[in-house]
């Protein structure tokens, strides 16, 4: 907020700019008489300016000096080292005296005495130094100089300084300097007091009204009151008496937050975005250039920052009081308290502004004309905040009322339609109810529906499966049945040897008749008989065990009579499965085996066995209805363990699906074969089986490359 004083005052110093005229050099040796009063440095100010800040005092002494008629010296905001000349006459009885510059604001101030042309050791301060390092215990600039009676001494100050340049002066006995600067240490200890009240009070009911309002308004209290520390030196002497980077910086980033948090408060304290959403904007406008100026600072072009600063502050406050006017006249009882405290404490800076131009009286009142200014204007803006209590008390119970209101206008609404509703209900209850002996009846011949799809995929399967069955049978009956014709020649060739044997008379030409059987003997061959029958027995022996092998493949594949789960060898349930389809596998499709030896998985056998018919009959059909097939194609079946799992893995050369047909291949009758060649049953069943062992099934597939079913069933159903 003291931003505002400082832009004000930047302001109308280019107004009254015009009328502060230098007069030729003139010397007015100023007087000090009464050493119980304090000699105010007043119309007695010669100034020179200094653009390269590069001369020094023995140049200065030099130089001509300009008179200044001024009783306050105001030089603004400027980047040239300022030197100040002033001539005292000492006709107290007091020698030791001090000179004080009650401008805390200044970055750096070095005193020169200069007695009958001799020039004395300077006294260099500043904010460029520890506050420890001042020569008095003070927040103003306070030099001990010792003036002999009746003697005069000429004094030179240069002053540097990236803020206002304003010099009150004054001279006077260290009892009564030291009095006058308690006086004022008491008055500001009471606006810091009144500050930390205000900070406390808001904080408690903060916490009372859980209202974030008075969150930004302590934080804006609390940087008015630091701006204020700041500008009158109390900050650097109590809160950072040892950086000296922040006491130089401070009068930059001080106001800088406190525009920052004024326009932050604005925004909350009267719901600028709800009530004036373009000013609103105009706001954050505002909070973005004060951003811009602080980029400024950092570059080190600190004085045109503080111009920058000023200027906005000032537009600023001027563009928060018309949007505080244009809520006020919607009817916001806050944004009135707003505009009262923030016009009077515009006016206080113009009062401060007036005396610093001399028009007003240089006096106690108006040197903390701003802090009375501030001090109001938190004030009435905490009577705000307690008022927006009354008013949101005011709301509830209008809020009540209406509510009460609306309820019993609802009670009764609901009455009626209670009546209403019951009739509704009744009526479609009844339609639920018909509706849902419908959905019963529906139900139930979806699921006669469904049982003989089950049925028509296991009678499929089952022509399938017979098919194989008799084709593999019937391979090794004919092999049995072709041998049996020849196989009795030959016996009957045998039972005519043992006849001839048999007809031989003893009586007779014993030699003669062997001869005669051994030309028959060599007539049927008899060697070759003996060598065919041995392979037509062994051909016919091949074909039983062949036929006892299918038998015992497909007891074991179909495991009718086991309908619990039992430990079980998928290898076994893989080799039963490849013998029944065996005959339809074609020349051109290899099937490559790799069944590692696995640990025995409980399952149900006929299901597991179901699983893997369904799966290599696809990778047969696959293959089979395959564009351009190779001249071999393959099927992988191979099987491992890992840990307590058992991972089957069935993979074919085929042409692969696309992500959209693999999202859909367990859905129930989806299937990619032709009209009558399947239900589209098979895979979900597939599914249902590996889910019921609590198993998962992955599809691995891609166009051209081939599917890969990679199945993993747990070793414990359980």
């Amino acid at each position: 907020m003291t931003l505002f004083k400082k832009l004000l005052f930047f302001l109308i110093a280019l107004v009254f700019n015009s009328a502060l005229t230098y007069s030729a050099t003139q010397d007015s040796t100023l007087v000090f008489k009464n050493e119980n009063n304090i000699l105010k440095i007043e119309n007695g100010i010669s100034i020179f300016r200094d653009p390269a800040k590069s001369l020094t005092i023995h140049e200065v002494i030099g130089r001509k000096f300009e008179y200044l008629n001024q009783k306050v010296p105001n030089l603004g905001i400027t980047s040239d080292k300022i030197w100040v000349k002033f001539t005292v006459d000492n006709q107290s009885l007091a020698e030791n005296l001090m000179l004080v510059v009650a401008q805390p604001a200044i970055d750096s101030i070095t005193l020169y005495r200069l007695d009958n042309h001799k020039l004395y050791a300077s006294s260099k301060l500043g904010k460029f130094k520890a506050f420890h390092a001042r020569l008095v215990n003070n927040p103003n600039y306070i030099f001990p100089v010792t003036i002999a009676k009746n003697k005069k001494e000429t004094f030179y100050i240069s002053i540097s300084s990236t803020d206002q340049i304003q010099l009150p002066i004054s001279l006077g006995t260290p009892r009564v300097v030291l009095v006058n600067d308690n006086s004022k240490n008491i008055l500001f200890g009471i606006y810091a007091g009144i500050i930390i009240i205000m900070i406390l009070y808001n904080l408690f009911i903060s916490f009372t009204v859980k209202d974030p309002s008075y969150i930004y308004y302590i934080i804006y209290i609390f940087f008015v009151g630091l701006t204020q520390a700041t500008f009158q030196g109390y900050a650097f002497k109590f809160l950072w008496p040892d950086s000296p980077w922040l006491a130089i910086n401070s009068s930059f980033l001080v106001p800088f937050f406190s525009g920052i948090t004024t326009a932050l408060f604005l925004k909350r304290f009267l719901q600028t975005k709800i009530h004036t959403p373009k000013l609103h904007i105009g706001i954050d406008l505002f909070v973005f250039f004060y951003f811009i100026a602080l980029g400024v600072w950092i570059s080190g072009a600190h004085t045109t920052s503080i111009k920058c600063l000023q200027t906005l502050a000032l537009f600023g406050s001027l563009y928060f009081l018309y949007v505080a006017n244009v809520i006020r006249r919607k009817g916001s009882r806050p944004a009135l308290f707003f505009l009262v405290a923030y016009t009077i404490f515009l006016l206080c800076v113009v009062i401060f502004v007036l005396r610093n131009f001399n028009l007003i009286e240089y006096n106690l009142f108006t040197s903390y004309i701003l802090e009375i200014g501030s001090v109001i204007q938190i004030t009435l803006l905490s009577f705000a905040l307690a008022d927006k209590i009354n008013v949101y008390r005011k709301d509830k119970e209008q809020s009540q009322e209406q509510a009460l209101k609306i309820s019993k206008e609802n009670e009764r609404l609901i009455r009626e339609q209670n009546i209403e509703l019951e009739i509704q209900v009744n009526k479609r209850t009844e339609e639920l109810q018909n509706s849902n002996l419908t959905l019963n009846l529906t139900l139930k011949e979806l699921k006669e529906a469904q049982s003989q799809l089950v049925d028509a995929e296991k009678m499929a399967g089952l022509g399938q499966l017979t098919a194989g069955i008799a084709h593999e049978i019937n391979n090794p009956i004919n092999f049995v049945t072709s041998n049996i014709k020849p196989l009795g020649l030959d016996i009957n060739d045998l039972y005519d040897v043992i006849q001839k044997y048999e007809e031989i008379d003893p009586d007779r030409d014993i030699r003669e008749q062997i001869s005669a059987i051994d030309r028959f003997k060599k007539q049927i061959d008899i060697d070759f008989i003996k060598t065919e029958i041995n392979s037509l027995l062994s051909g016919i022996g091949e074909g039983a065990k062949r036929t006892a092998e299918i038998i015992r493949s497909l007891k074991n594949f179909s495991r009718l009579d086991e309908s619990d789960t039992k430990p079980v060898d998928l290898n076994e349930g893989l080799e039963s499965t490849l013998v029944l389809l065996r005959s339809t596998v074609p020349p051109y499709i290899k099937i490559v085996k790799d069944l590692q030896p696995i640990p025995l998985v409980e399952c149900l056998p006929g299901k597991i066995n179901q699983v893997f018919m369904n799966l290599i009959t696809n990778a047969l059909h696959a293959l089979k209805v395959k564009e351009n097939p190779a001249e071999e194609e393959y099927i992988y079946i191979t099987t491992s363990s890992v840990a307590d799992h058992v991972i089957i893995s069935i993979k074919d050369t085929g042409s692969g699906m696309t992500d959209e047909i693999k999202q859909k291949i367990f859905e129930p009758f989806f299937t990619t074969k032709q009209v009558g060649e399947g239900t589209g049953l098979g895979l979900s069943i597939v599914f249902s089986i590996i889910e019921k062992h609590k198993g998962h099934i992955d599809v691995v597939t891609k166009v051209n490359l081939g599917t890969e079913f990679i199945i993993t069933l747990p070793l414990n159903i359980q």
